[in-house]
């Protein structure tokens, strides 16, 4: 037990010290670019043994194409859907097609899409990798929401599905959800993942891995931090959103689909410690919590915290119980996905020993 939280100690030591952000992260060359085509995409799972699609360094930046699965998985053919809310055949991706035809989604997986796996050289079992978000590009000008019998937090409220297409106005970057009724987009990957020791039969429950955590702070200028368990790490991305509310009640966000540009940076030998994912931004640290129980869930997230500012700020056990109550928000990422997530939103304000954040200017 003291050699785990020894070993917690330098892990945060290591991620909070200016060292995690000396590469810069603000390069405008892209280094790879990764195509959703059948062949780089998995439908609902990720199996062990697939081979990389892309392989690059730490440091790098990568773009990777994205495709919702909303058009796919509704039981009628996709054209007919897109075409029900007023999206023309011209109007879908060819490669959505192309899924919808050629790749199997296995019986009991999940619904996502998945452009992966990218191999990030010098990434070994036991290191960290940090996914930092450099750009969002939109594919299409629409997304949808679909909620179903069953589905989200109120299950008892649908009798059949009620998939609603939305158009996006990308010049003003907002979502016409309805007339009159007008949304700001903030896009970010709902999944992001890095392949776990027994791959994962199905990608709709996150954890330690990542994963479907539908985190919506995980947008332009944050960074994700997941443990690696196999060599190269092997990062898989998908369930594209325009925008999302912390939740997702209703079991969806506007599903869209997305080229995200990212920059990989190898953390030698930090990850071995990680029991939940975490993130970062320029204003918050994050940490987070997830059980099946949302009461367990944001029992998780507040001991991360705990340990956090124990390790990091050198608060007690019980400066840090009464901190995390007094300056940390606690927010239902997502309730719905089997297993739910509960993140504590760590102001950075609050601590007058500043360090810079790679995004900040």
């Amino acid at each position: 037990m003291q050699l785990i939280k020894f070993c917690f100690l330098v892990f945060l030591s290591f991620t909070l010290s200016h060292s995690v952000f000396s590469q810069t992260a603000s390069k405008s060359k892209v280094d790879t670019h990764v195509k959703s085509t059948p062949e780089n995409v998995t439908w609902g799972y990720l199996p062990v043994g697939r081979l990389p699609i892309a392989k690059v360094k730490s440091g790098q930046v990568v773009s990777v194409d994205t495709l919702t699965h909303q058009g796919i998985i509704n039981g009628i053919d996709p054209i007919k859907f897109y075409e029900n809310g007023g999206v023309t055949q011209k109007e879908i991706l060819p490669e959505l097609l192309e899924v919808f035809n050629k790749v199997t989604r296995p019986k009991d997986s999940g619904a996502h899409v998945m452009t992966g796996p990218i191999y990030i050289e010098g990434a070994e079992p036991g290191d960290m990798l940090e996914v930092r978000m450099i750009d969002f590009k939109f594919r299409v000008p629409y997304g949808v929401n679909n909620s179903n019998k069953g589905g989200g937090v109120v299950p008892e409220l649908h009798q059949k599905a009620y998939p609603k297409i939305i158009r996006f106005d990308l010049k003003r970057n907002v979502a016409l959800f309805a007339p009159g009724v007008e949304i700001p987009m903030v896009p970010f990957m709902g999944t992001m993942a890095l392949l776990p020791s027994d791959g994962l039969n199905s990608t709709r429950p996150p954890g330690t891995y990542g994963g479907n955590m539908d985190m919506n702070r995980l947008t332009k200028g944050s960074s994700l931090y997941l443990p690696v368990v196999f060599e190269g790490g092997l990062f898989y991305t998908g369930d594209a959103h325009a925008v999302q509310g912390d939740g997702e009640v209703n079991g969806t966000a506007i599903e869209a689909s997305l080229t995200p540009t990212f920059q990989f940076i190898v953390h030698k030998n930090k990850g071995s410690v990680m029991k939940w994912p975490r993130a970062e931004d320029a204003k918050n640290y994050y940490v987070m919590g997830m059980d099946k129980d949302l009461n367990l869930a944001l029992k998780e997230a507040v001991i991360e915290t705990i340990n956090f500012l124990k390790a990091e700020k050198g608060m007690s056990s019980e400066d840090a119980y009464a901190f995390s109550s007094i300056a940390v928000n606690y927010i239902v990422g997502e309730a719905v996905d089997d297993v739910l997530m509960v993140y504590g939103e760590i102001p950075k304000k609050s601590f007058l020993a500043k360090t810079k954040f790679w995004s900040q200017k």
